[in-house]
């Protein structure tokens, strides 16, 4: 079975001396815990896995019965180790303040148990580990799988896995795309939206919210105005809605909303937003064409090229801590500008014989980047950039 790099990250704290939780986050459906699984199965270590996805949210005894279990396991075996995972912990209320008090129970008796907290639910996650769990905990962050790894896993084309995105579950689905799309429905987008934002946000309009995702998705990779947008939705409220409906489903690893670079950072709250997917397949299945119609089709392929770019470098973002913007001025524009601390990365995207845009060289002018680049058409190939972490490009 196919190992991802973060295999060899929760392998290798598992095997040190018992110092922090470990809390591994990402997106639903990339392989958290099948990775942990596989790790586990590797190592001589007893252990027991407990996913709270179908125990009631205000029950939070439930968290000290595993705990209590797993000090049971150890005392009547006479374990010397044990390793406790408890999965989708953030459906628990007030998770963090159970799992902080058995934790430092473990730590001031000597009992050396080693945790494992996963969770696809990133903001519920992090904002339990910021409200009691400081210093008690490290992050191993994942997200959607790579073209590499796609490739090397499943034998995908660069053509499929711009079309189908990164979801290992969907892959064995492609060649007959009413079930994948109805995999990345139910399986993806539902999970989130029910399971995760509807579950601890307040939405007052749920409705609203899933019209905002697929309207947003579908133009993945272009530039929408707010205002645009609502007046393109049913019962759309106002922007200000929109504009926080769209902040959580870019949390959650849909959908984000890319604001306009520039160094005053009010300009950038009050652009129009690029849509940006995390996953391509979440634009795809909302298009009309099939894969075999879309790539011959030069138009709408040059969409569906330059979301797939963007989803690999807002995906990595989560991973990388850095940020994403687009620029544009007037007839001048850059697909994409990544910034982490004080140096820029200037990326366009051309999937074809384009003609000239200026935007790089102005974007040169303006702000003197660390890098600038072009992907596809005359500069790397695609094959190349989406083999790549973009976090590499700020070295």
């Amino acid at each position: 079975m196919y190992k991802r790099e973060q295999y060899q990250i929760i392998k290798q704290r598992i095997e040190e001396s018992r110092h922090f939780l470990q809390v591994v986050l990402g997106p639903r459906q990339v392989g958290k815990t099948t990775v942990v699984k596989q790790v586990l199965k590797d190592l001589d270590i007893p252990f027991q896995i407990y996913s709270a996805d179908n125990v009631p949210a205000t029950q939070v005894s439930w968290i000290s019965d595993c705990w209590n279990t797993a000090r049971a396991q150890m005392r009547v075996e006479k374990y010397v180790e044990f390793v406790l995972v408890i999965d989708e912990i953030q459906k628990i209320k007030n998770w963090s303040e159970v799992v902080k008090k058995e934790w430092d129970e473990d730590t001031f008796n000597d009992i050396n148990i080693k945790v494992l907290l996963l969770g696809s639910s990133r903001v519920l996650l992090e904002k339990g580990l910021s409200d009691s769990m400081m210093g008690r905990f490290e992050e191993i962050r994942m997200t959607h799988w790579s073209y590499p790894e796609m490739r090397d896993a499943f034998g995908m084309t660069l053509e499929q896995y711009i079309f189908f995105g990164g979801y290992p579950g969907a892959a064995f689905l492609i060649d007959d795309e009413e079930r994948w799309s109805q995999y990345i429905n139910s399986a993806i987008i539902d999970a989130t939206i029910n399971k995760d934002i509807l579950y601890d946000s307040p939405i007052g309009k749920p409705a609203l919210l899933r019209q905002a995702f697929e309207l947003g998705s579908s133009y993945s990779g272009e530039i929408v105005s707010l205002t645009k947008m609502v007046g393109a939705l049913q019962d759309a409220g106002n922007t200000t809605t929109l504009a926080s409906y769209l902040n959580l489903l870019g949390d959650s690893g849909l959908l984000g909303g890319l604001q306009k670079f520039t160094i005053d950072h009010s300009r950038q709250r009050a652009s129009a937003p690029k849509f940006q997917v995390y996953n391509n397949a979440l634009k795809n299945i909302y298009g009309d064409l099939t894969f075999k119609e879309a790539v011959i089709n030069s138009k709408e392929w040059g969409r569906i090229f330059e979301s797939a770019i963007g989803a690999h470098i807002i995906s990595n973002a989560f991973i990388g801590g850095y940020k994403v913007f687009y620029w544009r001025e007037r007839d001048k524009e850059v697909d994409y500008i990544l910034q982490k601390k004080s140096r820029i990365v200037a990326i366009e995207v051309k999937s074809n014989r384009e003609k000239y845009n200026a935007g790089l060289e102005e974007i040169r002018k303006m702000y003197n980047p660390y890098m600038t680049m072009v992907v596809g058409d005359g500069g790397m190939k695609a094959e190349d950039f989406l083999s790549i972490n973009p976090t590499k490009l700020f070295e």
